[in-house]
């Protein structure tokens, strides 16, 4: 996806999120974030945003510091917090749509460029986010599959193909995974001491198969191993996926 479609998404995404989290009540439980209540969540994404804003908009070169951490994530009142969430959603929609191409500033994941990965992560970021403030006001949720196809790439091939993390399996097994109306498919070999991406779903232990959306909220977690999908194989190499795969941001 180019960025300006990933910033578009991220526009759409956290417009979205706020509504729902209205809808839900902040004092609501997020069935999908366990111990979370709503007001957890829009605290969390409302500091990811402006945590974000603040290396598009000075380019600092370096992960920022406790103190600054605490600064962008600080607690607000609960009659502020959505206004404070839209707020800063806006001024990171605005801020990545005016950052120049040659951008250079902190990053944590590879990516063409810093500008593509701050818009791709925090699209991705708030894709997921809205889903889960969407559960907690009790609706079903789904994502645009061509946003929902370059997530789960994000997540196989950025996140999981980094070095530490918990997926990890000895002697080896491999999950395919194919998107039925996007056409995309990967495979990734889960090792003893790391993860292998490829493109296409080859000769994997586990196969699973569905529409992106699907599979995207699957394998971040966010949806069961249900009739939305086709699992082929050995089905426990998805419930090691389902256990250990959990995601830190660097």
């Amino acid at each position: 996806m180019e960025i300006a479609e990933h910033v578009a998404h991220l526009d759409r995404e956290g417009g979205l999120l706020a509504d729902a989290a209205t809808a839900a009540g902040l004092d609501s439980s997020v069935p999908t974030c366990p111990g979370w209540q709503v007001r957890d969540l829009v605290q969390h994404l409302s500091g990811v945003h402006r945590w974000a804003t603040a290396y598009v908009l000075t380019g600092n070169p370096n992960p920022t510091t406790e103190a600054e951490d605490a600064e962008l994530f600080a607690a607000v009142e609960d009659e502020q917090l959505i206004p404070r969430f839209r707020h800063g959603h806006a001024a990171l929609v605005a801020a990545l749509a005016a950052a120049p191409a040659g951008l250079a500033c902190w990053t944590f994941l590879a990516a063409p460029s810093p500008l593509a990965f701050w818009a791709r992560r925090q699209a991705h970021e708030t894709a997921i986010h809205r889903v889960d403030a969407e559960a907690a006001a009790g609706r079903t949720s789904s994502c645009a599959p061509a946003l929902a196809a370059d997530g789960i790439d994000e997540l196989l091939r950025g996140f999981l193909s980094r070095p530490r993390g918990r997926l990890v399996a000895d002697p080896p097994v491999s999950l395919g995974v194919r998107a039925t109306d996007t056409g995309d498919a990967w495979t990734i070999r889960i090792e003893p001491d790391r993860r292998v991406v490829a493109s296409g779903a080859g000769d994997a232990d586990c196969t699973v198969t569905g529409a992106a959306s699907d599979l995207y909220l699957l394998l971040w977690n966010r949806r069961a191993a249900d009739r939305t999908v086709g699992i082929q194989g050995d089905a426990t190499v998805l419930d090691l996926w389902r256990e250990r795969a959990t995601i830190r941001w660097s």
